[in-house]
């Protein structure tokens, strides 16, 4: 991979990380269009942890916060509204990692194709239209509990689909649970 190639996927996930698109899809598909090879996965993992870096250096306060309010209960304390969030995260982490490690061959082979892209990329942004056109909200984080904790970790194993944006699908997860 020449150093053109780098910049510009490097340019792209960073763009397209924080919007409801994927960033994983348009790493597979910028090669595609450009006639570049395509860089596979150990690449795409390491542009998503070098986006992981940014967003824990601009979050660290609150992520401090909620390992703080996670632990309290070990040292004998309170978890507090920020302990409970840190559980529910880690709960909602918990069905991608399965789905991950379950599926990581198919992932990395089978999905990484233009038509899965295209049509995953359809058919939750249909979803994600239709969530919140006809999902009113009706609570706030503070409504959402170990159920809905673990909807949205089971809708963000969907993410796992080239094409499925990791925010759009938890948008969409969010809006079916009215948050």
């Amino acid at each position: 991979m020449d150093l053109l190639q780098l910049v510009v996927l490097a340019l792209v996930q960073g763009i397209t990380e924080f919007l409801p698109v994927s960033s994983s899809a348009h790493l597979i598909l910028v090669p595609v269009v450009t006639g570049w090879s395509d860089q596979g996965l150990a690449f795409d993992i390491a542009v998503h942890v070098g986006t992981l870096a940014a967003v824990v250096g601009y979050f660290r306060g609150d992520l401090v916060r909620l390992v703080r309010g996670g632990l309290a209960p070990l040292a004998g304390r309170s978890a507090g509204p920020d302990g409970r969030l840190a559980w529910l995260v880690v709960l909602a982490t918990i069905p991608v990692g399965l789905a991950g490690l379950a599926f990581k061959d198919v992932v990395e082979t089978v999905l990484r194709t233009p038509h899965v892209i295209a049509w995953a990329s359809i058919g939750f942004g249909v979803l994600l239209a239709v969530a919140d056109r006809y999902c009113p909200t009706t609570r706030d984080e503070a409504g959402l509990g170990w159920r809905g904790a673990l909807m949205v970790g089971l809708f963000q194993a969907l993410a796992l689909i080239p094409g499925t944006s990791r925010s759009g699908i938890t948008m969409t997860a969010g809006r079916f649970w009215g948050l």
